[in-house]
Order: C-alpha cells, then sequence, then structure tokens
C-alpha cells in the first residue's frame, strides 16, 4: 500500500515510516523540514512541501496514487501555543483542513490521526479513557481536537473514515540507535535531561515544582515511540478491514514525576544531572497519565517497550552517539 506520510522526517514520523518499511508498505514522505531531518528517513520516497500548500499537496496524493494517509505535521508545543495561537491555528487547523480537501478529491478514505493528551486539558479521571470531557487548557490540545471533529464530518459527508491516536508522552529513540529524537530546539524532558548528563546545557530547568503531586512536579504517562509507530500501522490495517472511525489512547497507564525521570536518566547514564527549579509553563497539566485499555482491547496493540529505564536507556543510545543530533555522528 502507498501511503502518504506527512510529517515524515520528524521524530514520530520517522519512526512511523521505518515501520511501514520494515512492514513491506510503500511509504511516501512530505515534510516541510522546518523541524524534520532528512536525514532521519530510512527509505521510501520523500517530497520537500508543506501541508498548507493546497495545490501541491494534492498533486502529491494524485501523482503517487496515495491509498492512505498517516498524518503527523502539527506544530506541537503546548506552552508556545499559549502564546503563538496563530501559527497552531494555521498550521494545525487549517492545514488540516487542506489534507482533508486534498483527499476527498482525489478519493483516499483512510486517515491515521495523531491526536494527543492535550485534548483532555486538566483530567478529573485517572487514568484518562476516551470518553473524558475533553477542555483543553492550549492551543495545541484545541487545534487536534478541532481536526477530531473536522474528520467526524468528512467522515459523514464523505466516507472518509479516521482513527485518531491521542499520544501522551513520546519517548526513546529505535533501539538499534538509527534514528531518535532532534528538536531545535529540544522541549522534551527526557532529551533535554540527557543533553544535561552531556554537558550541553549547564543545569536542566525543572519547570513547575508545586504542582499538587507527591513530589511537586507534573507527572506524565511515556510512550516509547517504537510502540507509538507500532499502533499507526495496527490502526491503518483496521481501516482498511473495514471498522468504523474511532479514537484511542495511547499510553502506558502508568506515570511518572519529572524528578522521577531524573532519577532514572541518572541510573542509566551513571551521571549526575544538574537541576534548577523553574516556574510553571503555561498550559500545562499536574497529571496526564493513559487509559489505553481500547486500543489494545480493538486493535490489537501491545507496547513492547513499557519500562521506563527501557525507555530512556534507548534515548540515551542515540544522544550519546548522536550529541548534536542529526548534526553529527
Amino acid at each position: 500500500m502507498r501511503v502518504l506520510v506527512t510529517g515524515g522526517a520528524g521524530y514520530i514520523g520517522s519512526h512511523v515510516v521505518l515501520a511501514l518499511l520494515e512492514a513491506g508498505q510503500e511509504p511516501v514522505i512530505l515534510d516541510n523540514l522546518s523541524k524534520g531531518h532528512e536525514a532521519a528517513i530510512l527509505g521510501g520516497r520523500f517530497v520537500q512541501a508543506d501541508l498548507t500548500d493546497g495545490g501541491a499537496v494534492q498533486q502529491i496524493i494524485d501523482r503517487e496514487s496515495i491509498e492512505a494517509v498517516i498524518d503527523l505535521a502539527a506544530d506541537s508545543l503546548a506552552g508556545e501555543s499559549v502564546t503563538h495561537p496563530g501559527k497552531y491555528f494555521r498550521n494545525n487547523i487549517y492545514g488540516g483542513i487542506v489534507l482533508l480537501e486534498a483527499m476527498r478529491a482525489c478519493h483516499v478514505k483512510y486517515l491515521v490521526f495523531s491526536s494527543t493528551a492535550a485534548v483532555y486539558g486538566e483530567p478529573s479521571q485517572v487514568p484518562i479513557p476516551e470518553d473524558h470531557a475533553t477542555v483543553p487548557t492550549n492551543p495545541y490540545g484545541f487545534s487536534k481536537l478541532t481536526m477530531e471533529g473536522m474528520m467526524r464530518w468528512y467522515d459523514g459527508s464523505h466516507g472518509l473514515r479516521f482513527v485518531a491516536l491521542r499520544y501522551f508522552n513520546a519517548a526513546g529513540s529505535e533501539p538499534q540507535g538509527r534514528i531518535g529524537e532532534d528538536h531545535q530546539p529540544e522541549s522534551h524532558l527526557i532529551p533535554i535531561t540527557l543533553q544535561a548528563a552531556l554537558g550541553l546545557h549547564p543545569a536542566l530547568q525543572l519547570y513547575g515544582t508545586d504542582y499538587p503531586t507527591p513530589d511537586g512536579t507534573c507527572i506524565r504517562d511515556y510512550i516509547h515511540v517504537s510502540d507509538l509507530a507500532d499502533a499507526h500501522l495496527l490502526a491503518l490495517d483496521a481501516l482498511v478491514e473495514g471498522v468504523p472511525s474511532n479514537i484511542y489512547n495511547l499510553g502506558n497507564g502508568k506515570g511518572y514525576s519529572n524528578r522521577e525521570i531524573i532519577a532514572t536518566a541518572e541510573k542509566v547514564t551513571g551521571l549526575t544531572i544538574p537541576v534548577e527549579d523553574a516556574p510553571r509553563r503555561a498550559g500545562d497539566p499536574a497529571v496526564l497519565v493513559a487509559g489505553a485499555s481500547r486500543a489494545m482491547a480493538e486493535l490489537g496493540w501491545r507496547p513492547r517497550f513499557t519500562d521506563l529505564e527501557t525507555i530512556i536507556a534507548t534515548a540515551w543510545r542515540w544522544h550519546k552517539e548522536h550529541p548534536q543530533g542529526y548534526g553529527e555522528g
């Protein structure tokens, strides 16, 4: 199957592309390289383009005989979205409209969509089930929730079936160390922690130490990026088999505080990580932990890398060998 992967040069996207290749599929990667890296693409056909360019997107889908789309092209920083909401509405919502219209015009009926736990906002129930109220606390979460709603209407009007995967915190790297996480600037806790261990930062900024949690820091559910990639392929298989559109959480069902992440990283690396307490970031909920039983029951999804130490160890292998990301090593 020829699958268009938007954002396929990014952290999660490159792992999805690798999973598709290993499954014998034919990925076509669309990325504007604003955040992604061409060096992260290990196969398939790469086309540099922007998702907001409707003419280019439709031309690519038509020319490449695309049969399904996995959409990972989005801005995804909660804090930045609070200060620059227009950027998120343009790239995530308008870009989503462009993609849906191009798929409609080219009669492509299957879409696996990268959503987020940020759609829930401050949860009243933990672990969070998929039917929990969705009240985003930042424009990033709002933009993803808006796209979920748009997909429902396109399903009803045009038969464009979708699976929305609400990620919790993606982490780790491909176990063989071929690809990994490289954002400029980096905003995710585990890579920043490992960069601090390597001496690339004078200290790790610990944002928020007064949350209503046991140690005062945020609690998050970390899921290995290769397990995320597996879920995308299972979701695509389900759509091809004829299942109706649906939404699934992806997480391990267990939360770790920011201080626990730092302590585990020190254990994995054998290094002391300097830490500086800092104020909370806008739009960060205190606790986000997934209830992922639906994906396991209905998609047959079984995460392989569920231990935090293992997840961080795979990330450490990548960062130790590529201290400057794709620019070195």
